[in-house]
């Protein structure tokens, strides 16, 4: 095969890449990603490392090698950001290997750094990101559980509709509640800035909080700013028409981006792949008060997944009139037409459905793997057979979801004992 290196390090770095259901398809720029991120060595052992949190002890009884050789190895590659290490309830320092995105990918254009090529590697990105698709795909498009969704702009809800607004659909509400929150560079606007194609939007925005945001700071990836900055921050996205792209769950957001039409890799994709679904939406849906609207074409210049067209009225006596028009199948419900709208003829409100969002990332990641056919990554982790209690985390999360689902876990996974655990739930 073409991407074939002859190097085993990194032929077992993808490998365990592509055991989580957020992967990286095989290609010959992946591989020179991966070159310029780790040696060799490095890849051979992280491709050992469970995908679930692991101690240093554990990964020392994976290398097997001495205590203190693998301790400074586990801090060499946090101190680079391609694992994130964070403390556990018992303050005990715990390590896992993030995906590529939303992860180490990022990670690596979030500073200045002078020990790799950015520049080589944001061009790297770009190709394997847009002018390659099997990644970008694979990433936003396969199955019906997303990595991410989008936040609405809660200056555009009117009080009526303000109030109906969850709290974990409220950016500002995460960046309130997280213990720590950090700051960092775009790492979509850096890498086009690399390829003279970045807009004019801000640059240091993009959020991350609770260990991520901890472990980020902690090694200079991460700027700490308290509550009143990352609310003063969303207000500047706000005023930029950055749309917030955060992480896929209700409880413990790891990352909210500030995200541009024009750099931004979940933007584009939804402009890609709109009908697919890429990103989870909003619960809201722009609507258009024709009285008021003046078809000036403001909110069809401000959305950044070209969601809003002017197409013809079909008035008789005016062939010509044009109307504004939402593409409801692709619209994020994100409201930054809305803010655009000089005459307040577009108000936010509810979907007739709403959108169903994991409660935390071992659901989500759960849910994506069976709709992935990589359900039993999870299960037979190193981690999960070595931990008892990790084992029943994802196997409770399981026995939640609706049986269909849990019917395709069951064929993925072949496991009389789930098969027996999840038919006696329901018994009981």
């Amino acid at each position: 095969m073409a991407h074939q290196t002859l190097r085993p390090g990194y032929d077992s770095l993808v490998d365990r890449i592509n055991r989580f259901p957020q992967g990286a398809p095989p290609s010959p720029l992946l591989y020179k990603i991966l070159n310029i991120l780790f040696s060799e060595k490095e890849a051979e052992l992280v491709a050992k490392l469970p995908i679930k949190p692991f101690d240093v002890h554990r990964a020392a009884q994976v290398w097997q090698k001495p205590l203190a050789e693998t301790q400074n190895i586990l801090d060499e590659l946090a101190g680079r950001a391609l694992l994130v290490d964070i403390e556990d309830e018992n303050g005990k320092s715990v390590y896992v290997l993030p995906p590529p995105m939303a992860g180490f990918f990022e990670f690596s254009m979030m500073r200045t750094r002078g020990d790799i090529d950015q520049h080589l590697l944001a061009q790297l990105f770009y190709q394997y990101c847009n002018e390659e698709e099997d990644f970008i795909k694979n990433l936003f498009v396969k199955g019906e559980t997303q990595l991410g969704r989008v936040f609405v702009n809660e200056s555009v809800l009117a009080k009526e509709d303000d109030s109906h607004v969850l709290d974990y659909e409220r950016a500002s509400e995460v960046i309130r509640t997280s213990p720590q929150m950090g700051v960092s560079t775009c790492y979509c606007r850096s890498k086009m800035q690399h390829m003279d194609r970045a807009c004019d939007a801000p640059l240091d925005i993009c959020m991350t909080f609770n260990a991520t945001a901890g472990s980020l700071i902690k090694h200079g990836f991460a700027r700490s700013v308290d509550v009143a900055e990352g609310l003063d921050l969303l207000d500047q996205a706000y005023e930029h028409n950055l749309v917030q792209f955060g992480e896929n769950c209700r409880q413990g957001v790891n990352f909210i981006c500030n995200c541009c039409g024009c750099c931004c890799e979940a933007l584009l994709a939804a402009k890609r792949f709109g009908l697919l679904h890429p990103i989870h939406t909003t619960n809201f849906m722009p609507v258009i008060d024709y009285d008021r609207c003046t078809t000036c074409g403001q909110c069809v210049i401000a959305c950044p997944v070209e969601a809003m067209g002017l197409v013809s009225a079909n008035d008789p006596n005016n062939p010509k009139r044009k109307k504004t028009h939402v593409h409801a199948d692709i619209c994020l419900g994100c409201g930054v037409c809305a803010r655009n709208c000089p005459e307040q003829a577009i108000t936010m409100r509810s979907r007739e459905k709403r959108v169903i969002t994991p409660l935390n990332s071992t659901h989500r990641c759960v849910v994506m793997a069976i709709e992935r056919g990589q359900l039993q990554n999870l299960i037979f982790d190193n981690q999960v057979l070595w931990s008892h209690r990790a084992l029943a985390a994802v196997l409770g999360v399981v026995l939640k979801l609706p049986g269909v689902k849990q019917v395709m876990a069951l064929k993925q996974v072949k496991s009389r004992y789930l098969e027996y655990v999840i038919t006696h739930f329901y018994r009981g």
